[in-house]
């Protein structure tokens, strides 16, 4: 039987395709793998953390999991989340309202959980001099990484966790935002020198960020992620063709560099059905794939263990669509167990929720979930 090791010890046994003392757990590592505040003030109740709710993400409104709570769930990672820039066009433009750095404004309606985009800096019929005109914001802002020091420092000292270092999304999520999600898909088509322009003009910024970060933290952090989402339900959101010219290679060239900067595992993050590229995200040097969606089409545990296995870490892979919110906490046990014997042996999973954790989750579910996971002792295990 393997001997106790610390959490971060075993993160990086996992991460090395060798079996840990027993799965690495995260929760709120990474602003997909936390839990939506309705849901997180039962939990932190649950514990008796009286202490305010901080906001990790503000568009998903996912929480800041206290340290009370991580250490009562036997959480082994800890977050690095990027700073707010000082100087930029972000603002709060009402009680429920803001504009990001990017232009992009969001609302927070009554009775809703998230905030909607409300506007697309770069919506309507526009040409490749609006896309170099629009007020980018600057990654050699100071507040971007403000914080991130004391926080790496914090970890080191007050925890034994891994570190998990957030970098900004490369390119995809943010275009789509900035451009509107109609005129995004259109531009495939019918303005690819807009689409290319738009591309490149976040990217070029994204990787000097990811550079800042890395130039400062990455050779003490033990993760580093970033996330595009590629995938949806039933396939791709885009068509091969698409994501072979416009996509792939952009993602290469961020990729490249971040692994140039840092021997941390490189995490990426996209939701949906993504098994057709996952050969394309090893070559161009993903080592961890997030959230692990397994019930989108072709994402079977089993095959992606079988077929990826070897190349790729998976980190998340429950099925948060239906058993976890509406299954009993009998079967959201099983699934924790089953998702354990399809992703565990030999090493090479990190067991996490599959994004963000919903407020229609009952309490008693989150907390069988993590029991299950910390404790389960698969079968190849057992003396």
């Amino acid at each position: 039987m393997t001997a106790a090791m610390t959490s971060r010890e075993r993160v990086l046994c996992a991460l090395n395709h060798r079996e840990p003392d027993r799965v690495p757990l995260d929760l709120g590592g990474t602003h997909d793998s936390s839990i939506v505040v309705e849901g997180y003030d039962r939990l932190k109740a649950h514990f008796g953390v009286t202490a305010p709710t901080e906001i990790m993400q503000r568009m998903t409104r996912a929480a800041t999991v206290h340290e009370e709570v991580l250490r009562a769930l036997g959480v082994d990672t800890r977050a690095i989340v990027i700073g707010s820039p000082r100087h930029s066009v972000a603002a709060e433009l009402g009680p429920r309202e803001y504009r990001d750095m990017w232009g992009v404004e969001r609302v927070h309606p009554e009775g809703g959980y998230y905030y909607d985009q409300r506007r697309a800096p770069l919506e309507g019929k526009i040409s490749v001099a609006d896309v170099r005109n629009h007020p980018w914001p600057d990654p050699e802002d100071p507040g971007l990484l403000e914080g991130m020091a004391e926080r790496l420092a914090w970890i080191r000292t007050h925890t034994d966790a891994a570190a998990v270092l957030t970098l900004p999304a490369p390119f995809v999520h943010l275009s789509q935002f900035i451009r509107g999600f109609q005129e995004w898909y259109t531009d495939f088509i019918l303005a690819t020198d807009v689409l290319d322009a738009l591309f490149d003009a976040v990217l070029d910024i994204t990787i000097r960020i990811a550079e800042r970060e890395l130039e400062a933290f990455g050779r003490e952090v033990d993760v580093v992620r970033c996330g595009d989402d590629l995938g949806g339900q039933n396939g791709l959101q885009m068509s091969r063709e698409h994501y072979l010219r416009h996509i792939k290679p952009r993602h290469a060239k961020f990729f490249r560099r971040v692994r140039e900067l840092t021997p941390a595992k490189l995490m990426f993050h996209s939701c949906g059905s993504i098994v057709s590229i996952l050969p394309d995200l090893v070559e161009t040097g993903v080592q961890i794939i997030n959230p692990v969606q397994v019930t989108a089409a072709g994402m079977d545990p089993a095959l992606l263990k079988r077929e990826f296995g070897r190349d790729l870490v998976f980190w998340g892979g429950t099925d948060s669509q239906k058993t976890l919110p509406f299954g009993s906490e009998a079967e959201v046990r099983a699934m924790v167990r089953s998702l354990v014997d399809a992703l565990a042996p030999g090493g090479g999973f990190v067991f996490a929720n599959c994004h963000n954790i919903q407020p229609d989750v009952p309490l008693a579910n989150v907390l069988a979930m993590f029991d299950e996971a910390r404790e389960y002792t698969p079968a190849w295990r057992r003396p």
